[in-house]
């Protein structure tokens, strides 16, 4: 069920950290090469091979572009921006040869996917050319005007050539039978839904192998965190940081540092990882349930002792000895479909706030890492932090995170900030749909944004009027500086409404 190609245009989703940009270029750039890693290459004796899986596009299509950014909501944009910016990641992948599309949840105009046959086998399979099976998402049949889980001939007719249903698989069997028998889903239907998944499994060479347990790597539990999985995994953290600010070059922490790690992120993995981990939304985890994993903090008490400073955790930001340098870690509490979805993009809780403002006023400098699975207003916290990282959703390998912010003995970085902004960053809270290309296009940081140790910048003082109306986050002036990766500059005077 792997790769997810939504394009996503309003960060309000709660599904947005499964995409990978607003910009479909990214996307459609992305998607082979997922396919590729799953599956293998195609044309090649290794495709779909002994160490290989099947790979899932979806979800098809416009899940990334519902209305106010709805999980499993009504996507009401034109057909041509259906086509050229949410559909854009399923041609490459079909030419990868991606061997299942799921179809989505999501309503085009009101007419919901897993019934949409002018989308489902008209554009998929006679426009596209897509060859293998289309899968439904987890009871998402059930959803179609007229159907129940337990039946659902449109969707069938649709194009739906395998149903997930997860507890009434036997009632919607029986129907199923029934409807055939009785010509409401014709022989010729029924034999094309079987044939395409059986060609997909020979292709996969299921139909002649054994039992799982008796495949290739089957049992080999070494697999299980191999320390060239986890190698990869790191990397992959260091180089998906983005750097929003640094001031006075406090980056990288020097070496002999005393720093203060804080807030309810230093040492949670769970938090750190994020949904879809380990439990559905993620939550319910606790450091035990990571016994290969590196949190946060450990990774930086790693760093940080290795070339000569000390490390001290203290989530509440209590000290006795005052640090030199106090790490506050905070952001997204984990969440998983549906329950993700905001009603703007505030970053409400207060917690990392109160932790910088407490450091300000004892004049410590603060280095801010900020965990989330989209872009989010974070104006009050970027002002009151000396450096300020876009961390994302860095999973169980938190020494990626140190590789970068900690300097080696002899003060050089062991690594230096790679990453840019892939999705826009928001400059007001009510600011959820703001993407390059956008006409009026004013975030608070551009898509491509990032500063890095040997390309830094200066991020003035930002504006902390939220634009969602008084009481909602404190304010300090509606001047904005917007700065973009090409290095201009431009003013921007905000009314009471937060309009430019």
């Amino acid at each position: 069920f792997a790769p997810t190609v939504a394009v996503v245009r309003n960060d309000r989703w709660g599904r947005t950290y499964e995409g990978y940009s607003e910009d479909p270029r990214i996307v459609a750039a992305y998607a082979p090469r997922i396919v590729e890693g799953i599956q293998g290459k195609l044309g090649t004796p290794d495709f779909l091979g002994e160490d290989r899986m099947i790979a899932t596009a979806k979800h098809f299509v416009g899940d990334g572009g519902t209305h106010d950014g709805v999980d499993q909501g009504d996507y009401q944009g034109t057909e041509a921006e259906l086509r050229e910016i949410h559909a854009a990641g399923y041609p490459p992948a079909i030419a990868a040869g991606v061997q299942t599309v799921m179809a989505s949840y999501n309503s085009f105009h009101g007419e919901k996917m897993h019934g949409n046959r002018t989308m489902l086998t008209d554009v998929l399979v006679g426009r596209m050319g897509f060859d293998g099976f289309v899968v439904g998402d987890w009871n998402g049949h059930g959803q179609v005007e007229g159907c129940s889980p337990e039946s659902c001939p449109q969707s069938f007719n649709a194009g739906l050539d395998m149903f997930m249903v997860p507890s009434d698989w036997k009632a919607l069997y029986r129907n199923l039978l029934e409807q055939v028998r009785s010509g409401e889903i014709s022989e010729d239907r029924l034999d094309e839904a079987v044939g395409r998944i059986l060609r997909v499994k020979a292709r996969a060479g299921i139909l002649d192998a054994p039992m799982p347990s008796e495949r290739k790597n089957g049992g080999n539990w070494d697999l299980l965190a191999a320390p060239g999985h986890r190698a990869i995994a790191r990397e992959a953290v260091r180089k998906s940081l983005v750097l929003l600010k640094n001031e006075n070059g406090l980056l990288p922490i020097p070496p002999a540092s005393r720093v203060l790690v804080a807030g309810d992120g230093a040492h949670d993995i769970g938090k750190q990882s994020g949904g879809w981990t380990l439990s559905w939304q993620g939550t319910g985890n606790s450091r035990e349930h990571f016994p290969n994993g590196e949190s946060i903090f450990e990774g930086l008490a790693a760093a940080i002792e290795s070339a000569g400073g000390t490390a001290v955790l203290s989530e509440d930001g209590a000290w006795s000895e005052k640090p030199d340098v106090a790490v506050v870690v905070f952001g997204e509490d984990p969440y998983a479909e549906t329950q993700g979805d905001r009603k703007h993009v505030d970053f409400d809780p207060q917690d990392g706030l109160e932790l910088l403002r407490a450091f300000r006023e004892a004049g410590i400098a603060t280095v801010s890492v900020f965990i989330s699975g989209r872009p989010l207003w974070t104006n009050p916290e970027i002002n009151l932090s000396d450096a300020f990282v876009a961390a994302w959703l860095p999973g169980t390998e938190g020494g990626g995170i140190a590789d970068v912010l900690v300097a080696k003995a002899d003060g050089t970085p062991h690594h230096d900030f790679t990453g840019k902004l892939s999705y826009s960053w928001p400059a007001l809270a009510s600011q959820a749909e703001v993407n390059i290309g956008d006409d009026n296009y004013s975030p608070q940081f551009a898509y491509g944004y990032g500063l890095s140790y040997a390309q830094a910048g200066v991020v003035p003082t930002l504006s902390e009027r939220s634009g969602l109306g008084d009481g909602d986050r404190p304010r300090a002036s509606d001047l904005v500086l917007y700065g973009d990766p090409a290095g201009s500059w431009r003013l921007v005077l905000r009314d009471n409404g937060g309009n430019a």
